[in-house]
C-alpha cells in the first residue's frame, strides 16, 4: 500500500503534509503535489494533516490513475519538503470536481 495525491489537491496545494512527512516522498507541481510511490512507507501520518482531504490509501477503490499520475510525476517534479502557504484561492477552488481536466498543470513547481 502507499497513499495517492488525488484530484483536490489541484488549486489548492496545501503543503501541510509535506512538514510532517518523515520520508519527504512528496514532489511539487505548479498546482499539486504527488506522492512518489516506492519512497512512501504508508505510515499514513499526512492523510489527516490535508485541510483539502486529498491524500488517500491507493487501496480504496478507483484511485488506479491518481496512482499512475503520482508515479509518473513524482520522477520530474522537484522534492518538496518546506510549508509554504496555499494556492491564493485555494478555497474557492477546494471540493470542486473536474479539477483535473480542467486545472491540472505538467509543469514542475518551485521545490525546496
Amino acid at each position: 500500500m502507499t497513499y495517492v495525491v488525488i484530484e483536490n489537491c489541484i488549486k489548492c496545494k496545501y503543503l501541510d503534509c509535506v512538514e510532517v512527512c518523515p520520508v519527504d516522498c512528496f514532489y511539487e507541481g505548479e498546482n499539486m503535489l504527488v506522492i512518489h510511490p516506492d519512497e512512501c512507507i504508508d505510515c499514513g501520518v499526512c492523510e489527516p494533516e490535508c485541510p483539502a482531504e486529498a491524500i488517500k490509501p491507493d487501496t480504496e477503490p478507483n484511485l488506479e490513475n491518481w496512482l499512475r499520475l503520482n508515479t509518473e510525476y513524482s520522477k520530474i517534479w522537484p522534492n518538496v519538503t518546506i510549508k509554504r502557504e496555499p494556492e491564493p484561492d485555494a478555497k474557492e477552488y477546494d471540493g470542486r470536481s473536474g479539477k483535473l481536466e480542467a486545472f491540472f498543470s505538467p509543469k514542475p513547481g518551485q521545490g525546496d
